[in-house]
């Protein structure tokens, strides 16, 4: 059969099965197996790719190798085609808008099947509603989250939070993460250049991250700085390694700003040193030169009416040429023009524009309640990201959500793969493969994701590695990627020829120390 065909009887045979109409125990020789044959597996460990076949039962994977069709199985003749662990996407913010989006076409498009959110500091909260509500709603993809200091830190301080907290505030802030970890959460997760967090001082972060760490939990970061001071940051990161014993994992991986531009191997080298004083720290990065925030976090002082810090972010972090707006409230009009263009409109210079615009849009987030602008901004160079994603402990991620402005939440990865592995030959196909599943895996504790094994769960990724594309782009940034045959869920397929399905496999996955 063709794969296109055979797609379809595998769809149908899993609608009869959903219908009662096939309930055989799945056992050796059920007849609702699927048998995926001459499939070019690459495992998600990083060893060289091999031709086999895989057998699928129910939601594991239970068999690899030269294997018979047994009575009334499904086959799909993969023809030579890549098969792949499913994509862990380690950065996400699918918890925006999956409710919106239960199918998440956006993720399952580029071969996603597990996001890992609670991110940037910010997390669902309660986090047991948000497992409820997905549980309800269904979705194609699995989800895992931390818990986000920011969240925990808002709900402790409230308004008061431009201060350092005090240790009974520490103590408050420690008895709600503990009882949101308990829900099931991974760890610990910090964005400590945004509000509220940017006010905690290390003394804060230590202790709540001790306290996970005692608990057998996990830390991510979007660290104190991607820019003027990232070595300070990267010492902070690496001390909580250190003080707590806990795996620490840098979230995006950046060098943001032209003084630290082609200084990777120094940043690596400070890594490798904590690895070797057994500090378990890790990373992840998506393939883009330009990232996506509000227009404040160019500011750590949150000052925008000091000239000389708009102009240092404007000449060192991201040029007025290279930053867009991708959403302004006071005046809707803007988005899609860069600074320099809004800059022309309004006839004065590009420090002046943004720090008005920051004005306007602080004003405004003071009477809604709500964030009321975002930019993308470019800031990295593709030799610096190229140096990152190759170290051997860096994870891919998409810091994106579900629907997005950035190219990124479509495109991430299908773009190492066509750009990295098969353009510039950077990364071999299985290494690219174990960064997008097995370490992503390892990464986050997850033991039963991210291999091609027998036992583990099948969520799995069929792919054309000749063919294999991004192409959203900021002009089209939900373009879907191409190259992406099919995608499978504990077992069940979501993603087909371009579509979403209908099957919602996707479930919450409570982390297990």
């Amino acid at each position: 059969m063709t794969i296109r065909a055979t797609l379809a009887a595998w769809l149908l045979a899993s609608m009869l099965t959903a219908c009662g109409e096939s309930g055989e125990a799945l056992t050796e020789a059920s007849t609702d197996s699927l048998l995926i044959h001459n499939a070019s597996i690459v495992d998600g460990s990083g060893k060289a790719a091999y031709t086999a076949d895989l057998r699928i039962s129910g939601e594991r994977i239970l068999a690899v190798g030269t294997l018979d069709r047994l009575p009334g199985e499904t086959v799909l003749d993969a023809g030579g085609l890549v098969l792949a662990p499913g994509f862990i996407d380690t950065h996400s913010h699918a918890d925006s808008d999956i409710f919106e989006h239960p199918d998440a076409l956006a993720a399952i498009s580029q071969g996603i099947t597990t996001v890992v959110v609670g991110q940037d500091g910010g997390s669902p909260y309660p986090l047991a509603d948000f497992v409820a509500r997905l549980e309800a709603t269904g979705t194609s993809l699995n989800f895992a989250s931390y818990i986000g200091h920011n969240t925990v830190r808002e709900e402790i301080m409230g308004d008061d939070f431009r201060r350092v907290a005090t240790a009974d505030e520490i103590a408050a802030m420690r008895d709600l993460l503990l009882e949101e970890y308990a829900n099931g959460a991974i760890g610990l997760a910090t964005g400590l250049e945004y509000d509220p967090g940017i006010y905690s001082d290390s003394n804060e972060v230590l202790a709540l991250a001790q306290a996970v760490a005692d608990a057998g939990g996990r830390y991510i970061s979007h660290m104190r700085s991607e820019d003027r001071w990232l070595h300070e940051a990267v010492d902070e990161i690496i001390s909580i390694g250190r003080e707590t014993g806990m795996p620490v994992q840098i979230s995006h991986f950046k060098l943001a700003m032209k003084s630290l531009w082609g200084s990777a191997p120094e940043v690596l080298a400070k890594l490798n040193a904590a690895r070797a004083e057994g500090i378990d720290i890790t990373a992840d990065i998506y393939p883009y030169e330009f990232w996506q925030s509000n227009m404040m976090v160019l500011l750590p002082e949150r000052d925008p009416t000091d000239r000389e810090a708009v102009g240092f972010a404007l000449a060192e972090l991201a040029p007025p040429d290279g930053i867009w707006l991708t959403d302004f409230q006071p005046q809707p009009e803007y988005v899609g023009k860069t600074l320099t263009e809004i800059a022309a409109i309004r006839e004065t210079d590009a420090v002046s524009t943004y720090s008005q615009l920051v004005q306007e849009s602080q004003a405004m987030s003071e009477q809604t309640g709500r964030g009321a602008d975002s930019i993308i901004g470019t800031s990295m160079t593709d030799s610096d990201i190229g140096q990152l994603l190759s170290w051997e402990h860096t994870n891919i991620c998409t810091d994106g959500g579900l629907v997005d402005l950035h190219p990124r939440a479509t495109g991430s990865f299908p773009r190492i793969l066509a750009r990295y592995v098969r353009e510039q030959k950077l990364l071999s196909i299985e290494t690219a493969i174990r960064k997008m599943s097995g370490l992503a895996a390892d990464h986050m504790g997850m033991r039963e994701r991210g291999y091609i094994r027998p036992g583990m769960v099948a969520d799995l990724v069929l792919f054309n590695a000749d063919t294999v594309t991004d192409r959203a782009t900021p002009a089209e940034p939900d373009a879907l990627s191409e190259g992406i045959v099919a995608v499978w869920v504990a077992g069940e397929q979501v993603y087909a020829d371009g579509q979403a399905l209908a099957a919602r496999p996707g479930r919450f996955l409570k982390y297990a120390p």
